[in-house]
């Protein structure tokens, strides 16, 4: 195939100007073979196993962006949920599995561990129960580990138990890492209909559907598609559809070849691409701006969930047509912390809590690193969560929360989480309570549309 001096140009441009990369190649493992009846011959196998399997992870990475100039930001591994694998051992508290987890991680020069995780949405098991349990502490005692919880989904409807919990250990995460700001929250994510296959952090695990092992991409690059629109101001919407959806399919037929590159040289198959715009704090790097882009003047004005409706969907048909095997939540991220045009809309009070929310039903995950004041009550995050987890619901989507109330700080003042995961203003909830309605326990029953047998 020959290319063209403009091609040619273009493909440079997106990297060296537009910060094009691939965000992750993720290792799914299963650890299914691994569970025995002691806790400490569970953790050895798990250990052997992902030496063994994992070993070559970050080697074949750094092989791929040397021949081929494209720069893997994450290597990263995701694992059968630790609740299922612990469960059958006499383990009361799941710590020690968050430990094993983070030394192999750095011993190896992974940069995250996904799995320590639990799929509660219809209810708790005891190994379920232990792990969600667990959480602060292993999040605090480590650093490289993730966990996640699937509290609802449209088939099964809100697990309100769960959602009561979970609003309980978002807190605790928080004041166990308050010398971090929180940061444990940063690596805690809750789901409604949690896909298995997702390779992005904080909330990838390899679920139990899937096969022994498989290698997953997540591509980002919302520097090149606001590039794109950039040569199409005052260009009708479907002009801009078109040219988003080209550049998307440019962007995933990259990840394509890397992710089939890096299973063969793996010796794993091939699980899927997720084609999600997943900014950075970097300038140049954000979701917001490209909204701006399209004409709004702050993100979180008046027509932002519009925009942000028509750029998932276009991401995703572009990604679909470019990739045999899509999935993960291929769309657009709107965290705050890890956006610069989002803090920037955050500070300028363009953008609100409430908006954000109204965002998720369009994007392709939720309500997503957002600082929260320190005294922001356990039952208010889990009414919070509540009001995600029954969006996810009843438009049989993903959505998640990862919220970080911020021991010692109020709405106004910054939080700083570092690196990828940046820093943000606190932004303010509403201060009327919802104790009495998250207190009631049970099950928000599935919606009438989710009976499809």
């Amino acid at each position: 195939m020959l290319f063209t001096p403009y091609e040619v140009k273009e493909t440079v441009d997106m990297f060296l100007r537009y910060k094009l990369d691939i965000r992750a190649i993720t290792l799914g493992v299963s650890l299914l073979d691994c569970a025995a009846v002691s806790g400490t011959e569970t953790r050895r196998r798990i250990r052997e196993k992902l030496l063994k399997v994992a070993g070559p992870l970050v080697k074949v990475g750094r092989e791929i962006e040397l021949e081929y100039g494209i720069p893997i930001i994450n290597k990263r591994v995701s694992v059968t949920p630790i609740a299922l694998i612990a469960a059958s051992s006499d383990d009361e508290n799941y710590t020690p599995y968050a430990k094993v987890l983070d030394d192999v991680a750095k011993e190896l020069g992974i940069d995250f561990v996904g799995g320590f995780s639990a799929l509660v949405q219809k209810g708790f098991s005891a190994g379920d129960r232990r792990l969600v349990d667990s959480i602060p502490e292993a999040l605090s005692s480590s650093d490289r580990v993730c966990a996640s919880v699937n509290v609802a989904s449209t088939k099964s409807g809100i697990n309100m138990d769960a959602v009561r919990r979970m609003g309980e250990i978002v807190k605790a995460a928080a004041e166990l890492t308050a010398d971090r700001d929180g940061l444990g929250c940063a690596k805690l994510v809750v789901f409604c209909n949690a896909p298995e296959d997702n390779p992005f952090m904080a909330g990838a695990f390899h679920g139990p559907g899937e096969g022994e092992s498989c290698l997953n991409v997540g591509v980002s690059g919302p520097g090149v598609i606001k590039a794109a629109l950039e040569s199409h101001r005052g260009a009708s919407f479907d002009e801009l559809a078109d040219t988003i959806k080209k550049t998307s399919f440019k962007i995933t037929r990259m990840g394509q070849l890397v992710g089939m590159e890096a299973a063969k040289r793996l010796g794993v198959p091939f699980g899927i691409l997720d084609l999600s715009l997943a900014p950075t704090p970097a300038v140049g790097d954000s979701v917001a701006r490209i909204l701006e882009e399209m004409g709004l003047e702050s993100a979180g004005t008046h027509g932002t969930t519009a925009a942000l409706a028509m750029l998932t969907d276009m991401v995703k048909k572009g990604g679909v047509m470019a990739s045999t095997h899509v999935g993960g939540f291929s769309g657009a991220f709107i965290p705050v912390s890890e956006d610069e045009g989002m803090v920037a809309a955050v500070k300028a009070g363009t953008i609100s809590l409430d908006k954000l929310e109204a965002m998720t039903s369009v994007c392709s995950v939720g309500l997503d690193m957002i600082a929260l004041p320190g005294d922001t009550s356990a039952a208010t995050i889990a009414a919070i969560i509540a009001d995600e987890m029954a969006i996810g619901m009843v438009n049989n989507k993903t959505t998640a929360v990862r919220v970080i109330p911020v021991p010692g700080k109020k709405a106004g003042d910054w939080a700083e989480f570092g690196g990828l995961l940046g820093g943000a203003p606190i932004m303010a909830v509403n201060s009327a309570k919802s104790d009495v309605f998250i207190s009631r326990g049970g099950r928000i029953p599935a919606p009438i549309h989710s009976f499809r047998n």
